[in-house]
Formats: structure tokens, sequence, C-alpha cells
């Protein structure tokens, strides 16, 4: 139970971060406005208080394991929100970051 809580917290703080940074890209390169750029800020403090709740208490791991979750997660954002097309190298590469993050965070220590 613990694993799973802990991947679902890493979801929650990439869809908050990786969200986020997107909002204040649309607001500013975009034009998109204020909002937007409000909107994001607020999704990047969310993802500080999200991150927190990890079970690890050791801050450096979840930093860590949570930049491999970055990698995947914004790939996959792209895919979805911008259309973007990862090629095998993308892909490649995601997974062997998703492998970091299992090492780091579920190994048995």
């Amino acid at each position: 139970m613990t694993t799973l809580r802990s991947a679902a917290l890493f979801l929650l703080a990439a869809i908050a971060e990786i969200g986020g940074a997107w909002l204040i890209w649309q607001g500013l390169r975009e034009h998109r406005g204020v909002l937007f750029i409000g909107a994001g800020i607020a999704a990047l403090g969310a993802y500080g208080f999200v991150a927190t709740f990890q079970p690890d208490p050791h801050f450096g791991r979840i930093l860590a394991a949570y930049g491999g979750v970055f990698v995947a997660g914004s790939l996959v954002w792209g895919m979805v929100v911008d259309k973007f097309h990862p090629d095998r190298f993308d892909v490649l590469g995601a997974l062997c970051c998703l492998l970091g993050v299992t090492i780091i965070m579920y190994a048995p220590r």
C-alpha cells in the first residue's frame, strides 16, 4: 500500500509541476494572459506541498526520484496536450529514468 500511495503522489506531483509550468508557458509565450500565469504559480506551489506527503523521510531521495518521474511525465504531457511525438530515444530515456525511480525509491533497504 505504501508503494501505491507513493506512486500516486509522484503522479499528482507531476501533474501539478508540469501543468503549472505549462500554464505559465501558455500565459507568457502564447499570450493567454495573467489568469494562466496565476494558475500556473498556484499549481507549482501545490507541487511543493505534494512532495512532503511521500512516506520516505529523505528530501534528497524524493526529489532525485521525482526527477525521473518529471522526465517521463513531461513527454506524456507533451503527447497528450501538445500533440508531441517522442522518438524511440525519448521513450528509451524515459524508461531509463523510470527504472532509476524504481531503484531509488523502492529497492529494499
